[in-house]
């Protein structure tokens, strides 16, 4: 099987601004319960255990729905496969303004893991469609900034609706932010002529994929970076409430800091692994280089809980956001630096399934640790974590299994 070369049109850079929005409403959706719950576990009194197992149910359903949207997007196409996404999980944060309680609130997190699960499936193909391999970690770093971009602005914006409005409009606006994208992503979303050429050929088999060591040892590093931003998206207002004495409206003013500095790392990250491209460096060698040194940026979170000044404590936090999104950036790129096109949705969904166990896992570890003993224990442990997400990157095969894909699905 031939793989087309990314066509180098103006319209990637149309397309790929249509992804970022969608990622931007994305973690707008997520991040309205995080900044809400201080509120919420005042009004449904719930500790920080039972806030932890509701996002455990997130995760769960998001864990599930990364192994099953990657294939399924493959099969119906970016289209129809990304409208599918953002319509389901859209309407599941509308529902979330009906919480009556821990239970409720906890099915309707389940309903908006599921739908959330299928935007970086779907995004890493548009990548994959769109631009060419020099251009792919860029690429991700646009689109994936909106992850950062969606985190910075909940915070303020619905501190402001809820102090004006209540807790329930915050989750009914948001939620319907996604079906305006959904309109316009409909009229203006099209596959590129070579791509679709491409794309006729067979589907790569999924045996094909599941007996790859690269595929397992990238989903492992997924395993133990992911659950590093997870920990920062869903308690760090939580943190600043618990630990430092923030009020909402303080909650409001500062805890964008971190994913403001996330959102430079993504462009940043693309940025690098660009220049050492431009300088001779093999497109798999220049990604895994990129994830070893920004990875070891976030283990600023470790000083960060221990020094005495709230303001220090954000700005480590927010050196180990952009290590985050700096490191991400690359990761997102190879999957298409070592499968074919046809098959990096279905690679991302299964890493990112990987990534959906670490979540839950750790979550359901930062619940009692933070109950029972601190913060403390939980930013020492998620900047300690990431060195280990990163020599699996490091040590991954040196030789992707592409000819080997190739030859199995033709």
């Amino acid at each position: 099987m031939s793989i087309a070369t990314a066509p180098r049109t103006r319209l990637r850079w149309l397309m790929i601004a249509l992804v970022f929005l969608a990622t931007v409403i994305n973690y707008l959706d997520r991040q309205t319960l995080s900044v809400l719950a201080p509120v919420l576990q005042d009004e449904f009194h719930m500790s920080a255990t039972e806030y932890s197992r509701i996002v455990f149910a997130f995760m769960l359903a998001y864990t599930i729905m990364n192994g099953l949207s990657g294939p399924i997007i493959d099969r119906v196409g970016t289209k129809v496969g990304y409208a599918l996404t953002i319509a389901w999980w859209s309407g599941a944060e509308v529902l979330h303004a009906l919480s009556r309680g821990v239970v409720s609130l906890g099915i309707f997190r389940f309903l908006l893991g599921m739908g959330e699960a299928g935007n970086w499936p779907a995004a890493v193909r548009v990548v994959a469609e769109w631009f060419p391999a020099e251009e792919r970690a860029l690429a991700s770093g646009i689109f994936n900034s909106g992850s950062s971009i969606g985190a910075l602005i909940a915070p303020p914006l619905v501190a402001w609706i809820v102090l004006r409005m209540g807790w329930p409009q915050a989750f009914l606006i948001v939620g319907l932010t996604g079906f305006v994208w959904l309109a316009a992503w409909s009229m203006i979303y099209r596959t590129p002529a070579k791509t679709e050429s491409s794309a006729s050929g067979k589907q790569v088999p999924m045996r094909a994929l599941l007996g790859s060591r690269f595929l397992w040892q990238f989903t492992a590093s997924k395993v133990l970076s992911d659950p590093v931003w997870y920990f920062y998206i869903f308690w760090f207002p939580q943190y600043l409430k618990t630990a430092r004495g923030f009020t909402l409206l303080q909650i409001g003013k500062t805890a964008w800091i971190p994913f403001l500095a996330a959102d430079v790392g993504n462009l940043f990250g693309g940025a690098f692994s660009l220049f050492l491209l431009r300088r001779g460096q093999a497109s798999f060698a220049a990604h895994r280089l990129a994830v070893i040194l920004f990875s070891a940026l976030m283990t600023a979170a470790i000083p960060a809980v221990l020094v005495g000044s709230p303001a220090l404590a954000i700005a480590l936090v927010a050196i180990a956001a952009f290590g985050y999104t700096a490191s991400l950036a690359n990761m997102l790129a190879i999957p298409a630096d070592a499968f074919p096109k046809n098959a990096v949705a279905s690679v991302w969904g299964f890493a990112s399934m990987g990534a959906g166990f670490g979540g839950m896992l750790f979550s359901l570890i930062t619940g009692p640790l933070v109950d029972h003993y601190s913060f403390t224990p939980a930013f020492m442990l998620f900047g300690i974590i990431p060195l280990f997400a990163a020599a699996l990157v490091w040590f991954l095969p040196a030789t992707p299994p592409r000819n080997e894909l190739d030859a199995t699905s033709c």
